[in-house]
This record gives C-alpha cells, sequence and structure tokens, in this order.
C-alpha cells in the first residue's frame, strides 16, 4: 500500500470502508470513527466485535497498524471502549437494589 500524505477524516474513512470494514461486517461486527483530533484517530468496535475476544488483537492487527502504516501523519488510533447509557442504566438499577 502507498502511504497516505493527508489525515483528512473523508480519506481515512474511504480508506476504512474499502479495506477495513468488510473484515469486520464478514464478521459481524463494524468500526465507528469517532473523531479525529491532533492527529489521533479514536474508533469504536460495533457489533459482534464489541464483544468479541479477540477483538484486542483484531483491533491492534486489523485496524491500528493498517491506519499508522497507511496514513503516514496519523499519531496514534485509540479504541474508545464506551458503555451505552442503557446498560449503566441497567447496571445502576441492579448495583441499588431496583431490579
Amino acid at each position: 500500500m502507498v502511504k497516505m500524505m493527508s489525515n483528512n477524516l473523508n480519506d481515512i474513512e474511504s480508506f476504512v470502508e474499502k479495506n477495513i470494514r468488510p473484515y469486520l461486517i464478514s464478521h459481524g461486527g463494524d468500526v465507528k470513527i469517532v473523531s479525529l483530533d491532533n492527529n489521533t484517530l479514536r474508533v469504536k468496535l460495533m457489533g459482534q466485535c464489541m464483544t468479541c475476544p479477540a477483538a484486542a488483537s483484531t483491533f491492534e492487527d486489523s485496524i491500528k497498524n493498517v491506519l499508522l502504516s497507511e496514513f503516514k501523519d496519523l499519531k496514534d488510533v485509540i479504541l474508545v471502549n464506551d458503555v451505552p447509557d442503557d446498560m449503566l442504566d441497567m447496571a445502576l438499577k441492579i448495583l441499588n437494589h431496583k431490579i
């Protein structure tokens, strides 16, 4: 692959759409680009990828390293592991013995 000079979010999204997303979708998952700030890209795994035991290696090998090698000026790719609000609400109800 030829290294791309620009870290334009549209270029990154196009690359992900063509080169990364098809693999993840074939396994029931996906990736969402959360933000690009100061040449640091934040992504979130979606679908089956969120709970897959191989998620960490998939992120490192199939997402982070690929993007860092493709986009020269990209400093880092960070995996965002936020919990959906409905899951947090359920956890709070359980902890407060409301369920």
